[in-house]
């Protein structure tokens, strides 16, 4: 048990994971992970124009967004799927969301995280909850919050990317290469029908950091073919034994 692989998304919205690390949680489910992917919220106000179009209810929509990334989830190979139905626009972090998230990130004990960028004024939903996980990070490794429980180690707080990426100051240090399963990525994203206006962005995006996959992993002097790639910014050092 102590040597499960586990991984742990914090999306603000029900479609977040799947647009900026859908690959990474497709690709490490085929490494043998366990990833966890917990929903603040639905994205029912701000992020489903096209349902609130169409003269749906709230709890219409909720239940529509909540079906598709349910289905996506499934396209990725994730069975751990948790809505927090914090609503959004805007989101509101509570004390008791706060225990809730930190409960899960104890309880899955993630070997790395994922969440938003730490700047983005088109949507503060995302960079707050970004402040959040990583507050909730830190509670979850405090030997004093709820004693007795096992607490978390230091796991890697990966950043992935924004949609306006040029304005948000992400500066990604890292790019996976995620060809091997990028039909499961575009099945995924296929699943999110509210949002369909994102498909091809979201490929264009993959090929776009494929390119810097390339160009970084020796470039002209031999890099590494690549198709898609999803780019990631780290919070915390990166701990090695040899430097390459």
């Amino acid at each position: 048990m102590a040597d499960k692989k586990t991984a742990l998304v914090i999306s603000a919205h029900a479609a977040d994971f799947v647009w900026r690390c859908g690959g990474a949680i497709a690709l490490h489910q085929e490494l043998g992970y366990d990833v966890t992917v917990a929903c603040l919220s639905f994205g029912e106000r701000g992020e489903s124009a096209r349902l609130w179009k169409e003269g749906k209810t709230l709890d219409e929509v909720k239940a529509i967004r909540q079906s598709e990334a349910e289905a996506s989830a499934r396209a990725l190979g994730v069975s751990d799927i948790r809505f927090l139905d914090m609503g959004d626009y805007p989101l509101r972090f509570t004390e008791e969301a706060e225990d809730k998230v930190v409960d899960i990130i104890r309880e899955v004990q993630p070997k790395f995280m994922f969440s938003h960028s730490r700047w983005d004024p088109y949507n503060t939903d995302h960079m707050k909850t970004t402040d959040f996980a990583l507050t909730c990070r830190m509670i979850a490794q405090a030997w004093g919050h709820n004693p007795g429980e096992k607490v978390l180690g230091a796991p890697q707080l990966y950043l992935f990317e924004p949609h306006q990426t040029e304005q948000m100051g992400w500066k990604p240090d890292v790019f996976l290469d995620i060809t091997p399963v990028w039909e499961k990525k575009r099945a995924a994203m296929e699943c999110m029908n509210g949002q369909i206006h994102l498909w091809d962005f979201y490929t264009r995006v993959a090929q776009q950091r494929a390119n810097h996959f390339k160009r970084n992993s020796g470039g002209m002097a031999g890099g590494r073919d690549c198709k898609y790639a999803e780019g990631f910014e780290t919070v915390f050092p990166i701990c090695v034994d040899e430097l390459s």
